[in-house]
C-alpha cells in the first residue's frame, strides 16, 4: 500500500469508533498495488480529516463530464410542456424519472458556431467539432485542422495535475483521425469532442480493456504487460495482484470503509469480468471483425464505459470526462429495439411520422443507458451525499432537430448538484440562442477553472443555482 507524497499533517477519522487522534493516517492518493497494477481507492471515512487542531475537513472534489449523442433528437418527445419543477418528462426522457430531482432540462441554448456561416454542407463535422469548443471549425479535409481548445481540456489544464489522469476520453465508435468525412471536413472534427490545443485533437478510447487497463496499470508499460501477460496465462484477476495489499489495509479500517472496500473490489471484478466474457465472444464469432474486447452487443458496450468513467470518478483517478456514444452521422441501426434503419437516414425523416417514432425509439435508448449511469452515481456514497451529488455531467447533441440540421434551441441536460451549487429538478427556457459556452463558462468557474470568456459565450449560463 503507497501513498502519494503530501506535505500537509491531516488527522484522519478511520470510522471505526476509535478517537481521531488515534487513527492511521491514510491520505486520497492511496493506490493498492502489485506487478503491473496501481488501483486506486473510493473515498473512504479514514480519507476524511475532522475538524481538530485548526485542520478542516477535506471538501468532496467536483466531477465535470460531457456525454454526446449524435444526428439530433425528435424535439417534440424530447421538451418538456412546462417550465419549473412541475413537469412531466416527455417519453425521450421517461428513463429518467428516478432521477428528475438530479437533473435540469435546459432549453434555449444554441451553437451557431456549428451553422455554415459561409462554409456550406457539414453540419455534423460541425457540430462536434463545435460542441465542447463554440469555435467555427476551419474546413479543411488536409492536415491543416483547426478548432478550439475544449472546455474539458480548459478544466484539465487548470486541475489535471490533482489526479492520476488529466482527463478521460470514451467512445464507442472506432473512429478515424485523418481523411474526408463530411462535405470537406477532415474525419477528425467527426469523431473527436476534445481539443487539447486548436490544432490537436484527443482520440477517445473505444476499447473497454484498454480503459481498465489504463485506470488499473501501474503507469510502467513493460511491469503492466508482464502483469496482463500473466493474469491471461494463469485466468487470474487484476484483484489477485493486490490481494496483499488489500489485506493491510482492510486490517486498519473500520465496519463502514471495510464495507465500502469489499463493494468496490466486487464492482471492478464484475467489470472485469463482462470485458472477459466480451472477449471470448469475439474470439467465437468468425465473422465478427472488430478487435478484440469491443462488446459485439452495442448496448453493452455503452454500459461497460459508463461504469469504467464511474470507476475512474468514484476513485478521484480523473475529475474530468468526455463520451461520444456515437459520432454525428452515425448510420448504426438499432435491431435490439426494432429499429433496423440506419440513424443518420431516419433522421432526415421529411416529416414522416413514422421515421419520427423510430428516432424518439433510438433518442429512447441513448437516455436509458444515461439514466442507468446516473443511477450507478448516486448509489455512490461520497461523504454525507453521492458521488452524482457532487457532480456536473451534461448530456446534448450538437444537433436539435436532424433533418433541418438546427444548432439552437439544442437538447441539453445537466445532471448532478454541483456539490451544491445546482438547483436541481427544473426545466429552465433560455432565451433563443443563447451561447451554451455560456453554461461552460458556469461550470469551468465552479471547478475553480475560472476564465472571462471561452468561444462564443457572452458570460456566465444565469439561473442555474
Amino acid at each position: 500500500m503507497r501513498h502519494a507524497k503530501s506535505n500537509r499533517r491531516e488527522v484522519i477519522n478511520s470510522g471505526s469508533g476509535k478517537r481521531p487522534g488515534n487513527a492511521s493516517l491514510l491520505t486520497r492518493r492511496t493506490f493498492l498495488r502489485g506487478m503491473g497494477t496501481a488501483m486506486a481507492l473510493p473515498l473512504l471515512e479514514a480519507m476524511t480529516p475532522v475538524r481538530i487542531l485548526g485542520v478542516e475537513p477535506a471538501t468532496n472534489p467536483l466531477r465535470m463530464a460531457f456525454i454526446y449523442v449524435p444526428n439530433g433528437v425528435n424535439m417534440a418527445d424530447w421538451t418538456p410542456a412546462r417550465e419549473g419543477t412541475d413537469f412531466e418528462l416527455p417519453y425521450i426522457l421517461e428513463p429518467l424519472k428516478p432521477h428528475q430531482r438530479d437533473l435540469q432540462v435546459l432549453s434555449g441554448l444554441a451553437h451557431r458556431k456549428a451553422d455554415p456561416n459561409g462554409d456550406g454542407p457539414g453540419d455534423h463535422a460541425r457540430a462536434s467539432a463545435s460542441f465542447l469548443t463554440g469555435v467555427q471549425a476551419r474546413k479543411t479535409a488536409a492536415v491543416d485542422i483547426r478548432a478550439g481548445v475544449s472546455a474539458d481540456q480548459v478544466a484539465a489544464g487548470r486541475l489535471g495535475k490533482l489526479t492520476r489522469f488529466p482527463s478521460l476520453e470514451l467512445t464507442c465508435d472506432k473512429g478515424q483521425q485523418a481523411g474526408a468525412c463530411d462535405s470537406g471536413y477532415s474525419c477528425a472534427y467527426q469523431f473527436n469532442l476534445a481539443w487539447k490545443t486548436p490544432t490537436t485533437p484527443l482520440p477517445p478510447e473505444v476499447n473497454p480493456r484498454l480503459v481498465f487497463e489504463r485506470l488499473f496499470g501501474s503507469g510502467d508499460a513493460v511491469e503492466s504487460a508482464k502483469s496482463r501477460a500473466a493474469r491471461q496465462a494463469n485466468h487470474k484477476s487484476i484483484l489477485d495482484f493486490v490481494l496483499e495489499d488489500a489485506r493491510q489495509l482492510r486490517s486498519k479500517l473500520g465496519a463502514t470503509d471495510r464495507g465500502k472496500l469489499d463493494e468496490y473490489m466486487t464492482s471492478v471484478r464484475e467489470i472485469e469480468q463482462r470485458i472477459e466474457y466480451a472477449e471470448k465472444l469475439s474470439a467465437s464469432a468468425p465473422d465478427y471483425t472488430k478487435p478484440a474486447s469491443i462488446p459485439a452487443d452495442y448496448e453493452q458496450h455503452i454500459r461497460v464505459m459508463f461504469d469504467l468513467l464511474a470507476l475512474a470518478f468514484q476513485t478521484d483517478t480523473t475529475r474530468i470526462a468526455t463520451f461520444m456514444i456515437a459520432h454525428d452521422g452515425s448510420n448504426r441501426s438499432y435491431p435490439s429495439i426494432g429499429v433496423s434503419d440506419g440513424h443518420h437516414d431516419l433522421s432526415h425523416h421529411g416529416g414522416n411520422s413514422e421515421k419520427k417514432k423510430k428516432i424518439a425509439a433510438i433518442n429512447h435508448f441513448h437516455v436509458q443507458q444515461f439514466a442507468r449511469f446516473l443511477e450507478k452515481l448516486k448509489g455512490i456514497r461520497e461523504g454525507s451525499g453521492s458521488l452524482l451529488d457532487n457532480s456536473m455531467v451534461v448530456y446534448g447533441s450538437g444537433i436539435a432537430d436532424g433533418n433541418a440540421h438546427a444548432h439552437y434551441d439544442l437538447p441539453v441536460l445537466l445532471a448532478g448538484r454541483g456539490g451544491g451549487t445546482l438547483k436541481t429538478g427544473r426545466h429552465v427556457r433560455y432565451a433563443t440562442d443563447t451561447p451554451m459556452t455560456n453554461l461552460y463558462l458556469a461550470m469551468l468557474d465552479r471547478m475553480g477553472a475560472h476564465e472571462e470568456r471561452f468561444g462564443d459565450s457572452t458570460g456566465q449560463l444565469a439561473n442555474l443555482g
